[in-house]
């Protein structure tokens, strides 16, 4: 049993350290996790939205992990020497970083090139709140880099050039699968998104390209489509209670 103990390892990738007495080091730890609670998140999103756009981000997450894997076996850089906690794996660049860098990089472009929300009125209300979405998800990536310094997983190289890699990942496969084919149906680009899309496989499946038809990618046209027949439900509802 002592033999079997000693060869154990800890799952680094759930596996959080913190300073106990320190409450922001423990926002820190739970926001840490943040890479891993968000793959769940595109799981679910892919396979109820069925959405092209969405898979496509997440196929482009999936990359960038594995890219992140090749260049730490690549550079085999250890991580904080004063950090004392053991960890397994090498350190360069940050997954975390890497990934998050992605997530809010992708995210970014979408919204600044191709989304628009519901608008509100007012076009000072309506640039706010994106300029609040935009802010949000930068803070939320920095948060996550800072983390893997606070909690000692990381030098600030590793961090920096996770960011780096992540955010030049992120926008050039945005523009390069989403931007460009929107803007050039006939190019290379806009051929091979419309082969998807149209392909049997993706319409069995029911794969759809919402943003290739409505600004918001096809939400307000579902609520619209939802309230008339919610209406017409609860008008034959209340002719059937009359007679």
């Amino acid at each position: 049993m002592t033999d079997l103990a000693t060869q154990r390892v800890s799952l680094d990738l759930t596996h959080v350290l913190y300073d106990p007495s320190s409450d922001t080091s423990f926002v820190l730890a739970l926001l840490t996790l943040s890479p891993i609670l968000l793959m769940p998140a595109y799981a679910v999103l892919a396979v109820y939205t069925r959405e092209l756009t969405i898979i496509n981000m997440w196929a482009g997450q999936l990359l960038s992990e594995a890219l992140n894997l090749v260049l730490k076996h690549i550079f085999k850089q250890e991580r904080p020497v004063d950090s004392q906690l053991h960890l397994n794996g090498y350190g360069f660049p940050s997954s975390h970083s890497q990934y998050m860098g992605y997530f809010s990089a992708f995210l970014i472009c979408h919204v600044y090139f191709r989304h628009r929300f519901t608008s509100t009125g007012s076009i000072v209300l309506d640039q706010l709140f994106r300029i609040v979405v935009y802010l949000g998800l930068a803070a939320w990536c920095a948060i996550v880099a800072y983390s893997r310094l606070h909690l000692l997983y990381h030098t600030p190289h590793q961090v920096k050039w996770g960011l780096v890699i992540g955010i030049v990942l992120g926008v050039s496969h945005y523009v390069c699968t989403e931007l460009l084919s929107a803007k050039f149906p006939d190019s290379m680009f806009g051929r091979i998104r419309f082969a998807i899309v149209n392909h049997p496989i993706s319409v069995w499946l029911q794969l759809r390209d919402g943003w290739g038809v409505w600004a918001d990618g096809g939400r307000e046209a579902e609520w619209k489509q939802w309230r008339t027949e919610w209406l017409k439900q609860h008008v034959r509802l209340a002719g059937k209670k009359k007679t």
